[in-house]
């Protein structure tokens, strides 16, 4: 059981997935502070000035509803959204690249195997007496 545990753990797709967790996590921590650091005080500021707040967050209406904090999140998953589609743009960019340079390459044939090599030399051989 110890081997078929390491053997799934082990497997491509399980360590990049892994991987894409780590930098997605990451990812998601220098869009948050885009969002926090440098699109709410350039964009923002006038109207938090204007509401007597620092954070985006702190908006509310009627209190209780936290309207910044939706907005936040709608800033970030839009900006999130947009570099994702710009990465996938370019993937798949590089992927129809490299499959015209395949398609642009002659194929070759593959050598037929041993036992067909040798009874085409043995054929040879007989037409030859």
């Amino acid at each position: 059981m110890l081997q078929e545990f390491k053997k799934f753990v082990l497997r491509g797709n399980v360590v990049d997935l892994a991987v894409g967790v780590i930098i997605g996590a990451a990812f998601g921590k220098i869009v948050s502070s885009l969002i926090e650091d440098v699109i709410t005080p350039l964009l923002l500021k006038p109207t938090l000035e204007a509401a007597h707040l620092d954070k985006l967050e702190d908006l509310k209406a009627f209190g209780a509803v936290k309207y910044g904090v939706f907005l936040s999140a709608l800033i970030n998953f839009i900006i999130v959204a947009f570099i994702l589609f710009l990465i996938l743009k370019g993937i798949s960019a590089a992927q129809k690249r490299l499959s015209l340079e395949k398609a642009a390459e002659p194929a070759t044939p593959a050598p037929p195997p041993a036992d067909v090599q040798l009874l085409t030399e043995i054929r040879d051989l007989l037409a030859k007496k």
